[in-house]
């Protein structure tokens, strides 16, 4: 018995056209032919086709495969009748379309799967492969007729696609990271150039700076506000192996508490009100270079776990997200605030500053390297005359003498202000410094902070209390107790925390003048 007439038979005479086919009386009938095709006829056309085609009885045993299918599999049909053809797909597909094969017979849905196939030459190609069910009159299944589709070209096409797309992803992140940093380049003002200085106190940190520079280690950099602790930061990257990659700076206490860990981790699309898209954080940005995170101890609790977990685990994840990110990224932080005086009032995380503390650098201020005030004016007023394109012939001893006598409490930073504005102000070729400009020139030769630094908790307590009652609980500003003291408000506002002095009981007292 040929195969059509053992289907004739199988599916009877009230057999019904499989899903998808046109309506037919009976399956021997009227041909476009003419009447003399027969089954030879169309079991020869079957063969011949450029088609792959197969049927199965309806428990899903495959027991048919047409001439063009067993030349592809280079296999006889009883190689591949039942559930032997499985053997032919490839091993990472097999659970797949079986479990696909096994749903549409419990169902009688239309099988429609993709896998890929083993070739006569044992090349595993794409396929499709369709199957619909061939009913009786009362709606059985009686057979399933499938084809199968080379797609392979389809395939390559379709990964290699999304092979330049996900390039184009990394490509596109990495534009954006390099664009951040170009930018935060161009448009950061840096407190100056280069380094200016030889005194002692300044060589011997430049001496530790160029030992640690080489290496990987997280160094902690401390210091009085406005002593240059970016510069020094910048100078570790630049002499680094990591100099041809971004240097990425955070000002900790610049940025809203609720926003630190975006902008710090970044985040994903939908994570909060306002995230519209993904977002790369700061630590992306970095990534293979450093990131300097200025004013540390700022940092609220939740996001300095976070960063100890990159600290340790050199991992992160975005906000919103949870998928751990890896990130090759050396850490330089700084403050100028007393990390050991949070760590007892529970403001900072012990195990935080210890995996911060690897190598510390302490800037002197500028009052501890009088001897570098000459060259750093020297060095603004060719800065900014040569901006406002005035000259000047030189500076008189007096003024120098006015410069070195002051204690700069916001130390390079408020000696450049100060320069810059009187290079704006000088009329004539000769420089000259309002000294109403300098806050005060205390005429003692230890500044209230070196004297403060060197009393016990107790004399501390006392003296800040002082200054309090003074300024009427003010702490920062020119009339502020940080300024009475000498010190930088975030120091003295850390020393109140760790005294536990409640600075508001001072509010109702009026300042005495």
């Amino acid at each position: 018995m040929t195969e059509l007439a053992k289907l004739k038979n199988d599916a009877g005479p009230e057999a019904s056209a499989p899903a998808g086919a046109a309506p037919r009386d009976k399956m021997t009938g009227p041909s476009l032919m003419g009447n003399d095709f027969g089954p030879a006829d169309l079991q020869l056309l079957i063969d011949t086709i450029p088609a792959l085609i197969h049927t199965s009885r309806p428990d899903g045993y495959l027991d048919y495969f047409n001439q063009r299918w067993l030349e592809y599999l280079g296999a006889p049909l009883e190689n591949m009748e039942g559930w032997k053809w499985t053997g032919s797909i490839h091993p990472d597909d097999v659970e797949g379309i079986v479990n696909k094969w096994r749903a549409c017979l419990a169902t009688g849905e239309v099988f429609e799967h993709e896998c890929r196939v083993r070739r006569a030459d044992g090349e595993y190609r794409w396929m499709v492969h369709r199957k619909v069910p061939l009913r009786d009159g009362r709606g059985k299944i009686v057979k399933w007729y499938g084809s199968s589709l080379d797609i392979e070209d389809r395939k390559r096409t379709e990964q290699a696609l999304e092979k330049a797309f996900r390039q184009i992803e990394v490509l596109k992140d990495q534009l954006y990271k390099d664009n951040i940093a170009l930018r935060e380049e161009v448009d950061k003002a840096s407190m100056f150039e280069e380094i200016v200085g030889a005194s002692p106190a300044l060589q011997a940190v430049l001496g530790r700076t160029a030992k640690v520079a080489p290496t990987d280690s997280t160094v902690l950099i401390t210091g009085e506000t406005g002593t240059g602790k970016e510069l020094v930061a910048r100078a570790i990257h630049k002499r680094s192996p990591r100099s041809s990659r971004a240097f990425v700076s955070v000002n900790c206490a610049a940025i809203p508490k609720d926003l630190i860990a975006s902008e710090l981790f970044g985040h994903e699309r939908g994570a909060f009100t306002g995230a519209t898209q993904r977002r790369l954080g700061r630590f992306e940005l970095a990534d293979g270079g450093t990131i300097f995170l200025d004013e540390i101890g700022d940092l609220p609790a939740d996001t300095q776990i976070a960063l100890l977990r990159v600290l340790q685990e050199k991992e992160f994840e975005r906000v919103g997200g949870n998928k751990p990110i890896p990130v090759d990224v050396r850490v330089i932080a700084a403050t100028n605030h007393d990390l050991q005086a949070d760590v007892a009032s529970g403001v900072l995380r012990s195990d935080l500053f210890y995996r911060l503390n690897v190598f510390p650098l302490e800037i002197p201020p500028l009052r501890e390297r009088k001897e570098d005030i000459g060259v750093l004016v020297q060095y603004f007023i060719n800065r900014y005359a040569s901006k406002a394109g005035k000259k000047f012939h030189g500076i008189s001893a007096n003024v120098l003498d006015v410069l070195k006598l002051y204690s700069w409490p916001g130390n390079i930073r408020e000696l450049q202000n100060v320069i810059e504005r009187s290079v704006i102000v000088c009329e004539s070729g000769n420089f000259v410094v309002d000294e109403s400009w300098l806050l005060r020139a205390p005429a003692e030769s230890k500044s209230p902070s070196q004297s403060l630094a060197k009393r016990t908790s107790t004399e501390q307590r006392k003296m800040i209390e002082e200054a309090l009652a003074e300024t009427g609980g003010r702490v920062s500003g020119p009339s502020g107790a940080a300024a009475k003291l000498a010190l930088p408000s975030t120091t003295l506002e850390s020393k109140i925390r760790s005294l536990k002095i409640n600075k508001y009981r001072f509010k109702t007292a009026s300042p005495q003048m």
